[in-house]
């Protein structure tokens, strides 16, 4: 197990503090075809506004085509390729219709002691972008930088590290153009019941302002699984992750400033139906 590609430092607080928690209701819906081919079909509510998309997923060996149509009348086609005659590497093409934006071919390399993900614009002056990470399971090391051929300009530089060990990962990453640092942490505490803590830490340097995010989660039972998470802007959220069938969720999640009671707290629900 090598040290992952660059987006996986600092994903395992991420996951805990910012996943599933959400204030939208959404549905989805997975069925599969007689020639294994999986059809999903969503739709989320946000305020006032329903967002559709219908996905189409084949996958033929080392093949995969994913085909997804939204009601903004998008159709974005994906073709991956895997391991093509070397081990860990991975090929993407992303083809947007209609051609409002660009494109984009991806290149992934994972080896034990790197990770290597490169992309360019399918256009004529393309967005380029780099990252890399170099170590190993334990200690990882890398950047992350983007080019935008049109204007000449870097429209990303960022870098990061992260330590490893068998209960505690932590991870420093400066984003933003180095405008931003954002150190977290994550522990698992019981592995029998899932139970976790998790923070970040993130510090402005143009407005010299510090956000400071704490989160835990907990499995009350194989199924079942509560989160919570709370930030010193006096936001506080908490979730219920129930997996009533196989891959099969219904999640509710609510958030409420503390900071401002008499406002209405955010209430969202998930579901996600599966064969």
């Amino acid at each position: 197990m090598g040290p992952g590609l660059y987006t996986d430092i600092g994903k395992k607080a991420r996951d805990l503090l910012y996943r599933d928690f959400q204030t939208d209701q959404k549905f989805t819906l997975t069925t599969y075809a007689a020639n294994g081919a999986a059809i999903t079909a969503a739709s989320t509510k946000k305020n006032d506004a329903i967002f559709s998309e219908i996905q189409t997923q084949l996958k033929n060996k080392n093949v995969t085509v994913d085909v997804k149509a939204t009601s903004d009348s998008l159709l974005l086609t994906t073709i991956t390729a895997e391991d093509l005659g070397v081990p860990g590497l991975k090929k993407i093409i992303t083809i947007p219709f209609p051609y409002q934006t660009a494109g984009k071919a991806e290149i992934q390399y994972l080896h034990d002691y790197a990770g290597i993900s490169a992309s360019v614009g399918l256009n004529s002056k393309p967005l380029v972008n780099l990252s890399g990470v170099f170590g190993n399971k334990t200690v990882a090391v890398g950047a992350d930088v983007a080019y935008d051929t049109a204007t000449g300009n870097f429209t990303k530089y960022n870098a990061g590290a992260s330590l490893t060990n068998a209960d505690l990962i932590a991870a420093v990453t400066l984003n933003n153009k180095g405008d931003s640092l954002t150190a977290s942490y994550y522990h698992l505490v019981n592995p029998l019941n899932s139970t976790a803590v998790g923070a970040e830490v993130t510090h402005s340097f143009s407005t010299n302002e510090n956000t400071v995010t704490f989160g835990t989660q907990h499995a009350l039972d194989p199924l079942t699984t509560v989160k919570a998470r709370y930030n010193n802007l006096g936001m506080a959220s908490a979730l219920i992750q129930h997996e009533w069938r196989p891959k099969s969720l219904f999640t509710l999640s609510a958030e409420v400033d503390t900071k401002a009671i008499e406002k209405n707290s955010k209430v969202g629900l998930s579901l996600v139906l599966k064969p």
